[in-house]
């Protein structure tokens, strides 16, 4: 059996006033997404450590190895409050990380997109996004 091919997923680091220009010039038209180009954009380093902290990304390794078939799942292998993952998990999918799945009786079942991510983090400066 093959193993699937690593899913990355690229993120930037940008202040909002250039994601925005960068939006704006793509809806304009004027620029087009590259293909190796970050697909998910922080406002700074610290809210992307803050979303792939140390403990959100054993929640991440939880999730991946042991396959909750539900929050409630997801809490009793975890300890966490059922109200706390859904919060990060909600944030975690806002950024494309996780993705929430509606299973039998409506439940809500948590899987991880991507294998890795990968950051593109400027070092100098501010910067042209894209």
């Amino acid at each position: 059996m093959t193993t699937p091919p690593e899913r990355t997923l690229k993120i930037g680091i940008a202040s909002y006033e250039e994601m925005k220009a960068r939006t704006m010039e793509v809806a304009r038209g004027e620029r087009r997404i590259a293909p190796g180009e970050p697909k998910i954009w922080f406002t700074s380093t610290e809210s992307f450590a803050k979303v792939l902290s140390a403990g959100n990304r054993d929640l991440l390794r939880v999730i991946v190895e042991q396959a909750p078939g539900s929050l409630d799942e997801l809490a009793r292998m975890t300890g966490k409050a059922k109200s706390n993952l859904s919060r990060t998990l909600r944030t975690m999918a806002g950024y494309g990380l996780v993705r929430l799945e509606r299973g039998e009786r409506r439940r809500i079942i948590p899987k991880v997109t991507h294998d890795r991510v990968e950051l593109d983090l400027p070092l100098n400066g501010p910067r042209k996004v894209g």
